[in-house]
């Protein structure tokens, strides 16, 4: 394995052979067989373009020869930052076939992300997006190969790459035949290893500058397969990508490569707006959706699945944040679909609800692990596992859960146990096989000894009629330690007083402990490149506030209801105890 990685101990890698997981072949000779299987059905569908089976595989061939002819060669790191396309399917599958490993940037990222990837990856080359009105891409590919060494070839998405010195246009490059000499490059290169690392995923990013996580051809191509086998995929289904393609919940839990790994078709939405997602369902007979939580909101806030024919879509997929029950519900009700609710984490462990689950599994937990090889513990602060019914944190290990970062010694040591279990700083309970997050283990806020589940909270709250979204986060307090403050989006025309949302949650019932003590109202959420809301900057941002408050107060402490342009109101001490 690439040095810098830590290989699953051969005793296990030898379980899980044996029991059929690994595979032994690489994600293109994945595609291969595909292709061989259906040459002639549609893989890619993107606007009026389309392509085969037979045709991407073409496609990933030429590619792969002039990738092979620019120098690049197996298990030296790219940075792959294209955005949705078919261009990014081609070069991802053409990096597979020589062998280069993609590390998976996010169209969002900037110079800060990128700049510390292409160091630490020691990378050769970068694959770039077109530069847009809003920004120059090709600026900051250039000023990183200032500023990185070993950063030696820039692939620009497109055409326009051939007007500038330096800069390789990927849409020529597949747009032009392979020369013999290219093909002869491609012929040399040595065929990689099944238990090779194929690509670098980024971990969260919710609480700083992510961490790489090696994925090998086996544990990725079983993780995509298993969760597509799952969620019913086949060859008949029809799945859209919406969300950043070079994210793991959208390139493979399940994914576009479960959809081709099943031999079904994928289609590219040119953007995530309902009135381009809903006609687009209606037109390419789509039968998945995978979406994320600030989509589902908007979605279900317009009119677009009363303006479309939606009888195709089968399912609708929730994934990187957990999706409130009552949102769940109006999915279902319409989209006319079975929801389908994916936890997991970019280190491996995937979690699906089942299409044929009841309601109450379907609409509150958050699944249970896709594969019979999942090893999955729920345990407490020392490491010893908890009851059932108990919240505590998810540990797992697996034949697709890494076991290391990458270069990271000391986050590997922090985040893996000695026996090779993940601890992914999500608190959950587990019932009957199922897990139901509670949320991080820091959004889990201690007000005074007592622990308020943030996901509780908001799940009440979204079903307020004037609330359009809403986050929960902790805010400082001398007395309690936390407190609770409601950040919320109010739905168009509407307010909401905090008083109002006090009535509201005490009428649903829940203990007065866990009522938010401040509201904040806000137009929306700051949010990570992958569509997570920041959780992290709502507690900076509510801390500041009250310290500027106490400020000039005189450091008098006050736990207020603010709303914009109006004076904040105290709550009673004894309310929430």
């Amino acid at each position: 394995m690439l040095a810098g990685c830590t290989p699953w101990p051969e005793e296990y890698a030898r379980r899980y052979r044996a029991a059929g997981y690994w595979e032994d072949i690489t994600l293109d000779e994945m595609l291969r067989r595909s292709a061989r299987a259906r040459p002639d059905a549609l893989a890619i569908v993107e606007g009026d373009r389309a392509l085969t089976y037979a045709q991407l595989v073409e496609q990933v061939e030429r590619l792969a020869a002039h990738l092979a002819a620019l120098g690049l060669r197996p298990r030296e790191r790219v940075i792959f930052q294209l955005g949705n396309s078919t261009e990014l399917v081609c070069t991802f599958f053409a990096l597979m076939r020589v062998g280069a490993i993609p590390v998976m940037a996010l169209p969002a990222h900037r110079h800060a992300e990128i700049g510390r990837f292409a160091r630490h990856a020691e990378a050769v080359a970068y694959f770039v997006p077109e530069s847009t009105p809003g920004f120059d891409f090709r600026a900051l590919a250039q000023t990183v190969q200032r500023e990185v060494p070993s950063l030696r070839l820039i692939v620009e998405a497109g055409s326009r790459g051939a007007q500038a010195p330096g800069i390789v246009a990927l849409g020529s490059l597949l747009a032009t035949p392979a020369s013999a000499e290219a093909r002869s490059r491609l012929a040399s290169v040595p065929p990689c290893e099944a238990d090779d690392v194929a690509l670098m995923m980024l971990s969260g990013g919710t609480t700083g500058l992510p961490k790489f996580i090696p994925r090998t051809h086996n544990d990725y191509l079983y993780n995509c397969r298993q969760s597509g086998a799952v969620a019913g995929f086949g060859p008949d289904t029809v799945y859209l990508t919406v969300l950043p393609m070079a994210h793991g919940y959208t390139l493979a839990s399940p994914g576009i490569l479960a959809a081709l790994a099943h031999g079904g078709r994928v289609v590219i939405a040119p953007d995530h707006r309902p009135e381009t997602v809903f006609p687009l369902i209606e037109k390419e007979r789509v039968t998945i959706v995978c979406g994320g939580v600030p989509l589902a909101v908007s979605w279900l806030a317009s009119d677009g699945p009363e303006r479309a024919d939606l009888a195709s879509l089968r399912y609708y997929m929730n994934g990187g944040a957990r999706l409130l029950p009552e949102l769940r519900r109006q999915i279902e009700q319409r989209l006319g679909c079975t929801y389908i609710e994916s936890y997991g984490t970019g280190e491996g462990l995937l979690n699906q609800t089942r299409p044929d689950d009841p309601e109450h599994i379907r609409f509150h937990s958050s699944g249970r692990p896709v594969s019979d090889g999942d090893e999955i513990k729920v345990i407490d602060e020392a490491g010893n596992e908890v009851p059932e019914g108990t919240v505590g944190e998810l540990a797992a290990r697996g034949p697709y859960t890494v076991r290391g970062y990458y270069k990271a010694p000391e986050a590997s040591a922090a985040a893996f146990t000695a026996d090779g279990y993940y601890r992914m700083g999500d608190a959950v309970r587990q019932v009957g096989g199922y897990l139901y997050l509670e949320g991080r283990i820091k959004d889990l806020i201690n007000r005074g000894g007592e622990k308020v589940s943030s996901e509780e909270v908001e799940n009440h709250l979204i079903a307020h009629p004037s609330i359009h979204n809403v986050c929960v986060v902790a805010m400082p307090d001398p007395l309690y330690g936390e407190r609770a403050c409601a950040f919320v989006i109010p739905r168009a025309g509407a307010t909401l007083e905090f008083d109002a949302m006090k009535r509201f949650l005490v009428e649903r019932e829940i203990a007065k402990f866990k009522l938010p003590e401040r509201l904040e109202l806000v137009e929306s959420f700051p949010l990570s490149p992958a569509g997570k809301i920041l959780r992290r900057e709502l507690r900076a941002i509510i801390a500041a506030k009250i310290e500027a408050e106490q400020a000039a107060q005189g450091g008098a402490r006050e736990i207020t209801a603010n709303r914009p342009g109006a004076p904040g109101t105290t709550q009673d001490e004894g309310d929430c105890r």
